[in-house]
């Protein structure tokens, strides 16, 4: 008995610090699908894009991290506004956090270069951002059968909102962006047992070829976090082979090293898979995960 009181503990204070590390995506998620913490790529490619993206498929043990997400994202008519929205949902052991948001951007865009129509670069473009939606915390302490301890007395169920705002100024291949996705944190909860900290990520990417003939495209970037006096910083670099074949890896500080692998299909489709491999001093396991997209009209063969 005592023993499971401890294990429990243990994955109690896990889904808080779950909770502080709400939206920290691993290096494929957000070089993928960069929507998913910056409102501003929403609408950045000429058709609409859906992502589905799971990570922590084959949990080490029960109760362990799994996070699922999906968004979508499309530009308006005449392409300089876009909207978009998308959920995201945690769980691990007995807490499950789920974001639901909806984003909208406007753009400013320059002059295209021209390029081969198989490159998917983005567009020249200064993107603003703004989200908004509400974050559901959950907490089935009563499931735990701890009886005596008025901290386990009863279930949390809270809702409160979100605010978000992003950045993103992309000129050929080279890209800076900032972005806040939850401005407010745990400000308007009604219950103070939250702790959900505030993330800021500033990401900068660059693209070149290693060949002559084009046809390889190399995919350095860099991602910082700063949450709650905590900086942190990926190191990635990615290559990909006339946009049907990805392979790249990164570095993230003090927790992990990330490998992925992706492969594009029947013009629409992209498939992604990427390993987590957590260092000594991380606090998560080793994860598997996966990303499917789907993007519209042309696909990917096109921008």
């Amino acid at each position: 008995m005592v023993r499971k009181i401890c294990l429990y503990t243990t994955l109690i204070f896990g889904a808080f610090l779950r909770l502080i590390a709400q939206q920290n995506p691993v290096f494929a998620e957000y070089n993928y699908n960069p929507f998913i913490i910056n409102s501003a790529y929403a609408g950045l490619q000429s058709e609409a894009e859906a992502n589905l993206s799971s990570i922590g498929l084959l949990g080490s043990f029960d109760g362990a991290p799994q996070t699922s997400s999906f968004t979508l994202n499309a530009p308006l008519y005449n392409e300089k506004m876009a909207l978009g929205g998308g959920i995201i949902h945690d769980k691990i052991g007995v807490t499950t956090v789920a974001n639901v948001f909806a984003a909208y951007s406007y753009k400013i865009f320059f002059e295209e270069n021209r390029r081969p129509n198989w490159q998917i670069y983005d567009r020249n473009v200064i993107s603003f951002g703004i989200t908004a939606g509400v974050i559901s915390y959950q907490e089935d302490l009563l499931s735990l059968n701890i009886e005596g301890d008025q901290n386990f007395a009863e279930n949390i169920n809270i809702m409160i909102p979100s605010l978000g705002v992003g950045f993103l100024f992309n000129h050929g291949p080279f890209a800076v962006g900032l972005s806040v996705p939850n401005i407010l944190g745990d400000a308007l909860a009604s219950d103070k047992v939250l702790n959900i900290t505030t993330p800021v990520y500033g990401y900068m990417g660059y693209k070149f070829y290693l060949n002559r003939f084009k046809e390889m495209i190399f995919k350095p970037n860099f991602l910082t976090k700063f949450e709650n006096g905590i900086f942190q910083a990926d190191l990635n670099m990615g290559i990909s082979y006339l946009n049907k074949i990805d392979l790249g890896c990164g570095y993230r500080t003090n927790a992990s090293f990330n490998f992925f692998g992706g492969f594009y299909f029947w013009e629409n489709f992209r498939f992604v898979y990427h390993y987590n491999s957590a260092t000594r001093n991380a606090p998560i396991n080793n994860t598997h995960g996966i990303i499917l997209s789907y993007r519209f009209g042309n696909g990917f063969n096109l921008n």
